[in-house]
């Protein structure tokens, strides 16, 4: 299927690594030109010049910091001025798992703020900067990337990706007019370059090997076994897409079918 992204801008935050690189990948493959940005110039770097090298498309690296609004204009205003428009804003700037561990007498308040000023904040501020060139242009696709925390107790944390979901559906009732969706993917555990050395440390600590910790984990889905995250980069460019102009304000899971997390 040609998703007609071809020839289209992607700007993706927390594009250095994990889900990120993964979408950038994906985008690039199908023809796109994209900017990714992260706090971290040097790994932000790498990752260009190795999706660049693969694809042939233009890959630019921008340092920034999605909790800095000075920042994020400064993005937006560079992505414009090198690559000329946006069409596609992934939001993904974020810490895996979040901040807040453990029970209400162990979270910290400064922890979760930052959470939330990341995650739904920051968001906030990179749809609120990408906007009106969406809506001068008559088209775009905002894609947040979430988590099932977000639909499940259990983690402090997860109140941030409850909170992108009300984000997602309130700018997708605003901006749809314009011509813009505004989407929610809910990844669960995910394969990304984390995922073998933070296993062979859980391995090694439980006298195991590294397959029985996949194995074990892979229980924990439908499907059996661990999303690659390449394939919520696949997700995210249908969303991206003209094709899926017909979909907005939901959320979708990615996870392979978490369990027992129930949906309606």
């Amino acid at each position: 299927m040609d998703l007609e992204l071809s020839g289209k801008v992607g700007l993706i935050s927390g594009g250095s690594k994990g889900i990120g690189k993964a979408v950038a990948w994906e985008f690039a493959r199908e023809g796109m030109d994209v900017v990714i940005c992260s706090r971290h110039q040097e790994s932000l770097e790498a990752a260009a010049r190795d999706i660049a090298r693969d694809t042939g498309q233009r890959i630019i690296p921008i340092t920034a910091d999605t909790t800095d609004q000075r920042s994020v204009a400064q993005l937006v205003a560079s992505t414009l001025e090198t690559l000329g428009r946006i069409d596609v804003l992934v939001n993904n700037a974020a810490t895996p798992g979040g901040l807040v561990r453990g029970a209400l007498s162990d979270a910290a308040e400064e922890a979760l703020l930052d959470d939330i000023n990341t995650k739904v904040v920051g968001y906030f501020r990179c749809a609120k900067a990408v906007a009106p060139h969406m809506q001068q242009q008559k088209w775009g696709r905002i894609i947040n990337i979430g988590g099932l925390s977000g639909r499940r107790s259990g983690v402090i944390s997860g109140m941030r990706n409850a909170a992108v979901m009300h984000l997602t559906k309130t700018l997708a009732d605003e901006l749809g007019e314009d011509g813009i969706t505004v989407n929610l993917v809910h990844p669960g555990t995910t394969r990304t370059e984390r995922s073998g050395p933070m296993y062979a440390e859980r391995a090694e600590r439980e006298g195991v090997t590294v397959e029985d910790i996949e194995q074990r984990v892979s229980q924990n889905n439908a499907i059996r076994r661990i999303v690659d995250a390449q394939e919520i980069g696949h997700v995210v460019a249908f969303l991206s897409s003209p094709k899926a102009g017909s979909i907005t304000g939901v959320a979708i899971d990615a996870s392979g079918g978490s369990i027992p997390v129930v949906f309606q």
